[in-house]
């Protein structure tokens, strides 16, 4: 397999770490490539590269979250022909981005319990209903919570399959986080578990921050904070555009 030369780099970069902390009495050391994700008027989507090392055998799991969201799930009925959204499920906290990433399967590594007490893994991602939605039956409940786990999935947003973690020499460890182009801007975390017997025995956590950048994170400041003004500019430009290209038309 080849390997790139700046990525063996940083996993000698973390094998050297890794034999520092072991002298503190720690097992696990992880980081990043990049912990800003820049989004410019072109973004199309980015990869980071998670690396690290481990002071003897274990697992290893990788949890990234994104900034936490209030999305309403709606379920549409056909009435007269029509597609209408017959009910509402409100969900709280929930994270605008998951992935996660382990070496092994998931149910190879640890316990359905410790999977969901960690949040390890799409359906065990704690979520809050909103008070009008909190009598609802739990049966009805998780339809809509697999409905919105399905949506966020078919949007590029949740990894519900753990991608792969490369484990080299038993020592070093990376993996890709792919982040799409329509992620939300914010403050992002990665956690990464070291597991032995089905235990975590350590966790790393590091921030990434995902924000725009350039004349795209200049109009979007100023339509947020502006946002009479932002209206008002956005119907002069309209009007203009439509009065010029009448003038143009006219000429042809």
């Amino acid at each position: 397999m080849k390997r790139n030369p700046a990525t063996f780099l940083l996993l000698i970069a973390a094998l050297v770490a890794v034999a520092s902390a072991s002298a503190r009495g720690q097992a696990l050391v992880a980081d990043l490539s990049s912990h800003h994700v820049a989004i410019t008027t072109g973004f199309t989507g980015t990869d980071v590269l998670l690396f690290g090392a481990v002071d003897g055998e274990g697992d290893v799991v990788v949890v990234i979250t994104g900034p936490p969201e209030s999305i309403a799930v709606r379920n549409k009925q056909r009435i007269a022909g029509i597609w209408v959204n017959a009910d509402t499920v409100e969900f709280q906290g929930i994270p605008n981005f998951y992935a996660v990433a382990s070496n092994r399967p998931l149910e190879e590594i640890t316990s359905p319990d410790i999977r969901e007490t960690q949040q390890i893994g799409a359906e065990h991602i704690a979520t809050k209903l909103a008070a009008e939605d909190r009598d609802r039956p739990a049966a009805e409940i998780a339809l809509y919570r697999e409905a919105l786990i399905r949506n966020k999935q078919n949007s590029g947003l949740f990894s519900v399959e753990p991608e792969q973690i490369s484990i080299i020499s038993d020592r070093l460890f990376r993996t890709q986080i792919h982040f799409p182009s329509n992620m939300a801007t914010g403050s992002y975390s990665a956690v990464v578990y070291l597991f032995r017997d089905g235990e975590a025995v350590q966790a790393v956590s590091t921030p990434i921050l995902v924000e725009k950048v350039g004349v795209g994170a200049e109009i979007y400041n100023f339509a947020h904070q502006q946002s009479a003004l932002y209206g008002l500019a956005a119907i002069v430009i309209a009007v203009f555009s439509g009065w010029l290209g009448g003038v143009i038309f006219r000429k042809v």
